[in-house]
């Protein structure tokens, strides 16, 4: 069978996490030194170390243990970040607009609180697993988008504000603050690209392994931060005419981004709507799909 390999790929294990307390022998080979790697955003270095047992015990943080190139709490940082940015852009265009700001951002805080719970629900959907083990692990950005949405406008119907100039007034911070969470992703090693060989992959990880990867977290960062630029140009000099419009467009916009960019992340969703494929993969060795 054909294999191809995307270079040096480190892995790590976590003898922590689901397995019985006690003391247990594990063998491993460094291969020989990790070259530099362009296009990396971290330097790892491996060493020899003696060989000495491993202790495992129960532990509340297990999941939080350190991982390659991973940063402990950054996509909780991050996270919080854009979506106070959010609120300051959407901020500044509901006072531009002559939109009440205080209803106008009430009303995006019970959208933020429904839409977290969507993606939470809708990434629970999507998971084949137990339910008791997927409700520990992350959100599914498209079902924050359908929730948060329909909140949104309940919320600014019951408040009286208008709702072409709400939604409008949100698109900018919306993507601004996909730009930044997008980078927590990228920091977390969650929602990882496939392997590849190209020299536009990026060594990161997927929270196992080390490898260089499309970079999707980036390039959905990306997309977020131009079609908040180009929204808020758009906003700001009325160029639809019609309030609400550059809500729709640039939505449809960013969902069809996306799609293309679950393709290239290394669970292999095709579509939001369906439900993740775990790709096979070796030591050395990856078969792409």
């Amino acid at each position: 069978m054909p294999t191809w390999s995307p270079g040096p790929a480190p892995w790590r294990s976590r003898p922590g996490s689901g397995i019985d307390p006690g003391e247990w022998q594990v063998k491993a080979a460094l291969v020989g030194p990790a070259d530099r790697a362009g296009w990396s955003w971290r330097r790892w270095q491996l060493t020899q170390a003696p060989e000495v047992a491993v202790a495992t015990r129960w532990a509340l943080l297990a999941p939080l243990a350190r991982t390659p190139a991973v940063v402990p709490g950054s996509f909780t940082a991050l996270a919080v970040l854009g979506i106070v940015a959010s609120f300051v852009v959407q901020a500044m265009l509901l006072d531009r607009l002559g939109a009440p700001v205080g209803g106008g951002l009430f009303a995006t805080l019970l959208a933020i609180v429904a839409g977290i719970v969507g993606a939470k629900l809708w990434h629970m959907v999507l998971q084949a697993r137990p339910w008791r083990e997927s409700i520990r692990q992350g959100w599914s950005v498209d079902g924050f988008l359908v929730t948060a949405p329909l909140v949104a406008i309940v919320a600014v119907l019951v408040l009286a504000i208008p709702i072409g100039t709400y939604l409008d007034s949100a698109t900018p911070g919306m993507y601004v603050a996909v730009s930044i969470g997008r980078l927590g992703c990228f920091f977390t090693g969650c929602c990882a690209g496939r392997p590849t060989r190209s020299r536009f992959g990026i060594r990161s990880s997927d929270r196992r392994v080390i490898a260089r990867r499309i970079p999707t977290q980036l390039l959905e960062s990306g997309t977020g931060l131009f079609l908040a630029l180009v929204s808020w140009a758009v906003v700001t000099n009325d160029l639809l005419g019609v309030d609400g419009l550059a809500f729709v467009l640039f939505l449809v916009a960013y969902f069809l981004v996306r799609q293309a960019l679950l393709r290239a992340r290394s669970e292999s969703r095709p579509f939001s709507w369906r439900r993740s494929a775990p790709s096979g993969i070796l030591p050395g060795s990856t078969n792409p799909r």
